[in-house]
This record gives C-alpha cells, sequence and structure tokens, in this order.
C-alpha cells in the first residue's frame, strides 16, 4: 500500500551535505535532490515526492537533467515545486557588475560621436565569461541552434547594434537574375551572386569580418541570418556565406546589418568585442539597482528524456540561449503555472510521448517560438493527448520571425485551449497533422512584421484531417505586403472545421487555399476583407504547384495508404483523389461548405484563382443586416434571444469561455504577468 508522500528542499542557501528533508536543512542543488530520490528506488512505497524549491536565483553551468530512473509512476509522481509561492528562477546566464567608461581611443573613436559619453564598457574576460557564442546561421525552415551571447537589461532582450535602427534598408537589385524567375513568375536573383546595396553606409565601418544582415530576402514569410561574406565599395555588390537561406534576393525587400560597433548609436544597443572580451553598451537608464544578465547556457535549463510523471509547478526559466525546458518521449509531464522568458530560443519543447501538459504558464519574449507540441502516430491515428491551455504567449520571435510560433504542434490528437496569444511577428498557432482541436482560444495582434501568413496556419497535404478550429476569438490581426489570414488552409489543406470563431478586423478571415472538404459553419465575421477566401491553386498548370500537386502532396497521400483504416474509415473523401492523380490532371477545391456564418461589414466571400463560385456550397449565411450584438464597438459580440439570426440556425457562441480562465496557478486573468 502507498505512504505518505516524501519531501525535499532544495535552497541557494543549503548545503549538499544535509539530508535535505526539512525546510531547516535543505540541499543546495536540484541535482543533489534528484539523486536521493534516484536511492529510494523506482516504485517508492509513496503517494508522491516533492521537491520543494525555496526562493532565490539558481544559476545552471550544465542543465538540470532527468533521464528514465528520475520519473515517478501513476501512483507516485515526482513535483518540483516553488516552496509556498516563493519566487524561484533557473537562470542559465550570468550577472554583470563593473560597468565603467570606455577607455580604448580606438573605440571611441569608431563609436557615433553622440554615443561616446553614454557607451560604457564591460570587462566580460574579467568577470570569468570567455564564451561569447557566435552568431549562427537561423531563420525560415532551419533549426534554431542556440547561437551568441544575448545582454538583458531591467528583464529587457537588448539589441545587437544595428543599421539602420529599428527600421529597414531594402535591396536595390539581385546581383543575378534566375532566367527560370520564382514560382509567381517574378524576377528574383540567386543566393550564390547576392545583391546590390547602393547606399554607402558600409565602407564607414572598420571591419566587415564578422557583420551579418537579417532579411525577408526573396519573400515576406522567409527571413534568415546571413554573414556577410565580401563588400565591393565601387559596386555595393554584397555577398554572403553559405549556408545560404532557402530562396532568392529580390529588389525592394527588406534587410537590416547587425553585429557593428560603429552603429552603436541608441539607448538599448550593445555590441561584444570578442577579441578583447569587452561589452560595449548604451544603457537605455540607470546602471545601479538594476538587473543586467548575459546569456551562457546553450542547453535547455531543464532537459528530460523518457522520464514520466513529472510535474514542474511556479518556476521561472530565464537568460539562457536555447530553450527553457525540453522533453523527448516522456509522458504525463506537466508545466504548470512556470513562466519562460527571455530565452534565445523556444519557451517549452515536447517531442513525442503522451499525456503532456502545459498548463496556466507565460512564455514571453523568446528569440524563435513558445510551444512545441509533438506525439502520436499518424499511420494509425494513434493520438498522444497532449494538452496546452491557459497559457498567455506573447512576445514571440524576437530573432527568428518567421516560421516560429506561439505553439507549433504535430503529429494526432493535441488540444490547444484557452490560450491567449498576442504580439506575434508571424504565426500564432503552426498545425500539422490529424485529429487536433484549436479551441477557446484568443489570439490578437500577430502576423505584424511578416507577409502571406496565417495566425493559425496548416497546409500541403491532403491526409492531414479531422483537424477542429472552435470557439477561438482572432481580432486585429496585421500583415505585411500580401497580408495575412486568421484562419489559412493552404496549399490545399483539407478536412478541417471551422465551427464558432469570431473574426473582428481581420485581413482574409478563412483563406481555403484549394483545399477540400472543409466546413466554415456558425462563425462572425465583423469588418473583415473578406470574410472567406478561395482559390482553385491546386488547378493551376504552373510546374511549381503541379509539383507540389503531383509529387509532394501525393507521396504523402500513399504514405499513409489512403485505401487502407484508418484512413479508408475515417476519411473517405480522400478516394476522390485517385481519379484526378489517374488522369494527371489538377485537383479541384470541391466537398467545401460555408453555412450559417454571420457577416457584418467588409467584403463577404470572394473566390479567384480557378475556383469557382458554383462549385462551392454556400448555403444559409446572414450577410449585410444588423444581428443586434451588445457592443460591437467595445468587441462584445453576444447577441440578443430574439435576434434574426436565429432563422438561419445560428448556435450562440460561449463567449464567456474563450481566453484564459482563473485556477490554481493563474488567478489574474485581465492582466496576467509579464514582468
Amino acid at each position: 500500500m502507498p505512504g505518505k508522500s516524501i519531501s525535499y528542499y532544495v535552497s541557494t542557501e543549503g548545503d549538499n551535505s544535509n539530508a535535505g528533508d526539512t525546510p531547516e536543512a535543505p540541499f543546495e542543488s536540484l541535482d543533489t535532490a534528484r539523486d536521493a530520490i534516484r536511492e529510494l528506488g523506482q516504485n517508492p512505497a509513496t503517494e508522491g515526492i516533492e521537491v520543494n524549491i525555496m526562493g532565490g536565483d539558481y544559476q545552471l553551468k550544465s542543465p538540470f537533467e532527468l533521464k528514465n530512473q528520475d520519473g515517478g509512476n501513476p501512483h507516485s509522481p515526482i513535483i518540483y515545486k516553488a516552496y509556498n509561492g516563493q519566487k524561484v528562477r533557473l537562470l542559465g546566464g550570468e550577472r554583470l557588475t563593473g560597468f565603467g567608461p570606455v577607455l580604448s581611443q580606438d573605440v571611441l573613436e569608431r563609436l557615433p560621436e553622440q554615443s561616446r559619453d553614454q557607451v560604457v564598457q564591460c570587462d566580460l574576460n574579467a568577470q570569468g565569461i570567455t564564451d561569447f557564442g557566435k552568431f549562427r546561421p537561423r531563420g525560415f525552415s532551419r533549426s534554431a541552434a542556440p547561437a551568441h551571447m544575448e545582454l538583458f537589461y531591467d528583464f529587457r532582450r537588448m539589441e545587437v547594434a544595428r543599421w539602420p535602427s529599428g527600421e529597414y534598408a531594402k535591396i536595390d537589385a539581385p546581383a543575378e537574375i534566375r532566367p527560370e524567375g520564382d514560382d509567381h513568375g517574378g524576377e528574383i536573383g540567386s543566393l550564390e551572386a547576392g545583391f546590390f546595396f547602393l547606399d554607402r553606409r558600409p565602407t564607414r565601418w572598420k571591419s566587415l569580418g564578422n557583420v551579418w544582415i537579417y532579411g525577408f530576402w526573396g519573400w515576406d514569410w522567409a527571413d534568415s541570418f546571413e554573414r556577410i561574406a565580401s563588400y565591393d565599395s565601387s559596386s555595393g555588390r554584397i555577398k554572403t556565406h553559405p549556408p545560404y537561406g532557402l530562396y532568392g534576393f529580390r529588389k525592394g525587400q527588406r534587410f537590416y546589418f547587425l553585429n557593428i560597433l560603429e552603429e552603436l548609436d541608441q539607448p538599448g544597443e550593445y555590441y561584444v568585442d570578442t577579441e578583447r572580451g569587452m561589452l560595449y553598451f548604451w544603457p537605455p537608464g540607470p546602471l545601479e539597482g538594476i538587473e543586467i544578465f548575459v546569456s551562457i547556457l546553450e542547453d535547455p535549463l531543464i532537459r528530460m528524456c523518457q522520464a514520466d510523471h513529472l510535474h514542474f509547478e511556479g518556476i521561472a526559466f530565464e537568460y539562457s540561449r536555447g530553450d527553457g525546458i525540453k522533453a523527448e518521449d516522456c509522458s504525463n509531464i506537466s508545466v504548470s503555472g512556470c513562466r519562460t522568458r527571455n530565452l534565445g530560443n523556444n519557451g517549452i519543447v515536447v517531442s513525442e510521448g503522451e499525456h503532456n501538459t502545459i498548463r496556466s504558464c507565460d512564455i514571453h519574449h523568446t528569440g524563435d517560438g513558445g510551444i512545441i507540441l509533438s506525439g502520436g502516430n499518424r499511420k494509425t491515428l494513434e493520438k498522444c493527448h497532449h494538452l496546452a491551455t491557459n497559457n498567455h504567449i506573447h512576445h514571440m520571435g524576437s530573432w527568428t520571425r518567421c516560421n516560429q510560433s506561439a505553439i507549433w504542434i504535430s503529429g494526432v490528437g493535441i488540444v490547444v485551449s484557452h490560450n491567449e496569444i498576442h504580439d506575434g511577428p508571424h504565426n500564432a498557432i503552426n498545425l500539422s497533422g490529424n485529429e487536433h482541436s484549436i479551441d477557446y482560444n484568443h489570439i490578437h495582434h500577430v502576423c505584424g512584421e511578416t507577409g502571406d501568413v496565417g495566425a493559425f496556419y496548416m497546409g500541403r497535404d491532403w491526409t492531414e484531417r479531422g483537424n477542429k478550429i472552435r470557439h477561438n476569438f482572432f481580432h486585429d490581426t496585421q500583415g505585411f505586403g500580401m497580408g495575412s489570414n486568421a484562419v489559412y488552409l493552404d496549399d490545399c489543406a483539407s478536412g478541417s472545421i471551422v465551427y464558432g470563431n469570431v473574426f473582428y478586423k481581420c485581413t482574409r478571415a478563412t483563406f481555403i487555399g484549394g483545399g477540400r472538404n472543409h466546413r466554415i459553419e456558425n462563425n462572425i465575421f465583423v469588418r473583415c476583407e473578406p470574410a472567406i477566401q478561395i482559390d482553385g491553386r491546386g488547378l493551376d498548370p504552373k510546374p511549381v504547384w503541379q509539383e507540389m500537386v503531383h509529387e509532394t502532396m501525393r507521396r504523402s497521400l500513399e504514405a499513409v495508404d489512403h485505401h487502407q483504416p484508418p484512413y479508408s474509415t475515417s476519411y473517405p473523401d480522400l478516394k476522390e483523389l485517385d481519379t484526378f492523380y489517374a488522369n494527371g490532371v489538377g485537383v479541384p477545391p470541391e466537398g467545401n461548405l460555408i453555412t450559417r456564418n454571420i457577416c457584418v461589414g467588409g467584403q463577404w466571400l470572394v473566390t479567384r484563382w480557378h475556383a469557382h463560385p458554383s462549385k462551392v456550397a454556400v448555403q444559409n449565411n446572414f450577410i449585410d443586416q444588423d444581428p443586434g450584438f451588445f457592443d460591437e464597438a467595445g468587441m462584445d459580440f453576444r447577441l440578443p434571444e430574439d435576434s434574426p439570426v436565429n432563422e438561419i440556425g445560428f448556435k450562440p457562441i460561449p463567449f464567456e469561455k474563450i481566453g484564459l480562465f482563473q485556477d490554481d496557478h493563474r488567478q489574474n486573468i485581465n492582466a496576467p504577468q509579464t514582468s
């Protein structure tokens, strides 16, 4: 029979030679507490084990590792938690002190004149800091490897000295035009040949040896960091080192230069001279009494592998170059009431396993994304039952702006519910796989720096079906260039249900990009441009689209064998594709149903690019009439009981359930703590 629970205690003032079993005699390190649990064996006769972490900052030189032998079991989970709600932080960085005036005359001469009395220096070597990391290629479709050392002042990420400050330069012309053009018929230059930039600003810089450029080189939805290989001052030609980004250079696209001492000209900017081991910084405020850190640790602060039944509560993770928490092939892991911020990569990454939960966490100011969840078996459609709920995620994508989402899910059977997501440059939620549920989320002010992007996004696979986007509130989605979509069913994504959502001031609120068998039902669209757009890109004869349909998507179809269960029984509509593939023709956007929706203001329905209105089932919608919203200006879209939308069978949307909720870990849902 299980006995009573066992408790251990950890404190920054503790001693690893202590027994660790009382608050008066705590361990000093988490590693010692973990090792004490190991000595209990795999199946201790307890109701659970608690590791109470007492308030303080725990600076980790290496990850806190938890392996198979460090997990609990269903009857005796292991809990790592902040003791009595005290403030506990696991830090992957070093605190800086000892700032003083710049002493080197050479450095002063390189600094802009207005900076010389403002910039201070900090001798990193003198503080034992010698690992400065290095800039690495990163961006769209690249792995987000931990990179350079970052500086944080008063809990805020500072900016590596750049030009232009706070804005972008533009490519004047690609150096060599590719004869084949691009997939939309425009001119684009090869990456190997580089591009022309006619402004002579780079001639002011003493060295280009470690100057980098960041930009949206070919498209507003694909970014990358590139290191300059050469600059011809006479022609303005810039070439970069391989490995190159995914797309070529295009005239007029945005970019900026970074890591340049001569451009340290704004409060909040810094530059690290790696040869001298010196940090130069223009502080945005006083230095005394302010927390100043640099990031050091490249590994996750907590790393778990094949460890089950572990819970983490009330812990903050900060100042690492990598991820906050990473769990690989673990099950029944929960992270509740935790905060990850000021990290170089992602907040929390869970790959494979099952029944893992991220609940009531605050995740913000990350270099890449927020939460990544994967699991389940796409061949058998076995669900993993991961859950991300009641999380407040914002200001992600500080470094990689494209293809890094607040929540990224892949596999089968993941629920994303009741999260609030805002202030991100690209996607809020990115999905691949089957039978996922995206419910009751509040998503706003995203897609702000990128174009042809979706607040919710999925695409390019006929077989990723059974996904439900229900009872979410999307508003004020933005976009650059080609703009954004609130729900973006891109590149022939098919078989989803978009039900009971509210869209307010969204460009292209719901976009069906050539897909089939979608159901757009019982949604409210207010002042969207348009509410729904459908195209038939699967019919386009251009080679790139035929390559997408007849090669890429056909391989995905064959990989799951849609003629046999479970796909033949779960998604019988897939067999309709056989005729098109047998005849070698394009695939039309058939089987889409648009019914019982409300559209007020803006534009209702647009069909284009080979899509024909007669092929779309549009019925029983309430268009450009007054449904009687309680307060449109105040974004209160509830309806009176006698609303005329009752005539089309519109079902009330449970507004009170959308967004964050109160629980043991989140008490204030109106002003979630962010500092």
